[in-house]
């Protein structure tokens, strides 16, 4: 069956995950008795999460003839002769109105209906509540229809709950056996020991250290019966390997005291060079460090990178740009951020894609990824109006392939903890729990 990507805004993009078939329709019957069957609107219906009574009774009101949806067959039919790209550019309107998010357009978004009788899109990726046009004829059919809760997500809990006590329930069974086979162990060799203790006279030393060869071999057996859980590790004896160790253990401690040495020269130069030259010493501006012009360092990092992008600077140059900047990594990362968002008030989803291109040039591995997510954390605590589109921002870098899904939810992980109460986990927390729960409904496929 031929897919085609759900939105017509994303008809373009070859990578877009979100996809439905393509509509078939066919035309039955004669004279008053004419109708259009939507063959495959039970499909239609399952890739956009609604049910196809909606889809065939927006089509019916749009049409202004009479439709119906039969439950038992899944047959769709509309009163009339209708072109397949007539219906096909209604279905679209559907889409805009019923099913994608009016912040992100994500077409992820589940109907709920409030106690006042208003319908709603609830996002599963950015949060965002979108309020339908109670205007719409559809909106009675669905007031009078609502929609099915989800099913399975409470059973899958309990089997998410199942499955953790089975495995506790098998550890501890597993720990269980371990200790009766280390009691019968221990027991084993105690019954070997008893025979060898007994003193031979006019015995060596060396006698006395080795066991019987028929205890020797007891052993063995009983370790070959034992899972590989219990192999016994020993260190060699032989003269070869003590020498190797001892040689090892001199080049460890010959390295350790050049590193010391190194370490002590280094620390004795740098006190030198202070000493010698204070004033170089004091030039160097730490991030809330005020300089003669009265300016932090921070806002003097921000007005270089707006010279630069300015000048006209390309994205493929501009890590070259920052590193001759003086600043940590984070503090031209986060200047960089604020530079490209300097005078914005809303929108800021929107002016993050526009510079995509250069946020993708400092951000190309694990440590950078959480370099521009300390950065867009850090300009959502100085400028609060950028709280309410945070989640926006990271759903946009994260489709523009800027960031990558696992150094978000690291960020997340390690910034919520113990920061409830923080606005910016708040708003950000439903977009980690979305990328959350599709990663596991991917692995779940």
């Amino acid at each position: 069956m031929a897919l085609q990507n759900i939105g017509a805004s994303n008809s373009d993009d070859a990578f877009y995950r979100y996809k439905m078939p393509r509509m078939i329709t066919k035309i039955e019957g004669r004279g008053n008795g004419i109708k259009t069957n939507v063959v495959n609107m039970v499909d239609i219906a399952k890739a956009l999460a609604r049910p196809p009574s909606y889809t065939t009774k927006y089509f019916g009101n749009e049409l202004g003839a009479q439709s119906k949806f039969d439950e038992k067959t899944g047959t769709a039919l509309v009163n009339g002769a209708h072109e397949t790209p007539k219906l096909a550019g209604l279905l679209e309107n559907f889409i805009k109105k019923y099913v994608q998010c009016y912040g992100c357009g994500n077409p992820e978004t589940e109907v709920i209906i409030t106690k006042t009788q208003m319908i709603q899109l609830k996002c599963a990726a950015c949060g965002f509540l979108s309020d339908v046009d109670m205007r719409d004829k559809l909106t009675t059919f669905i007031l009078k229809n609502p929609p099915e809760p989800k099913k399975g997500s409470k059973d899958k809990k309990a089997m998410r709950r199942a499955e953790k006590e089975r495995m506790k329930e098998g550890e501890a069974a597993d720990e269980e056996q371990k200790k009766l086979k280390t009691k019968k162990k221990v027991s084993s060799k105690d019954a070997s020991a008893k025979p060898s203790s007994k003193k031979k006279h006019g015995g060596s030393d060396e006698d006395r250290a080795s066991p019987p060869r028929n205890h020797v071999n007891v052993k063995e057996e009983e370790d070959e019966e034992d899972d590989d859980d219990d192999v016994q590790w020993q260190t060699d004896t032989s003269l070869e390997a003590a020498q190797q160790r001892i040689q090892e253990q001199l080049n460890a401690a010959t390295a350790e005291m050049v590193m010391l040495s190194t370490i002590e020269s280094e620390k004795k130069s740098k006190a030198a060079t202070q000493a010698q030259s204070p004033k170089a010493a004091a030039a160097v501006p730490s991030k809330n460090h005020t300089t003669e012009n009265g300016e932090t360092n921070h806002e003097r990092l921000v007005e270089e990178v707006k010279t630069n992008i300015r000048k006209g600077v390309a994205a493929s140059q501009l890590q070259s740009c920052l590193g001759s900047l003086s600043g940590s990594p984070q503090e031209v990362i986060t200047a960089l951020y604020e530079a490209l968002l300097d005078g914005i008030e809303k929108g800021f989803a929107k002016e993050v894609l526009k510079k995509k291109s250069y946020l993708a040039a400092v951000s190309q591995d694990e440590e950078s990824q959480l370099r521009l997510l300390r950065a867009i954390e850090e300009f959502c605590g100085k400028y609060p109006v950028a709280l309410k589109e945070v989640a926006l921002v990271l759903k946009a870098l994260y489709d523009a392939d800027v960031l990558e899904e696992e150094y978000i939810v690291q960020w997340y992980g390690k910034g919520a903890t113990g920061n409830n109460d923080s606005k910016i986990w708040k708003n950000v927390k439903p977009f980690v729990e979305w990328l959350q729960s599709a990663e596991s409904e991917s692995e779940e496929e």
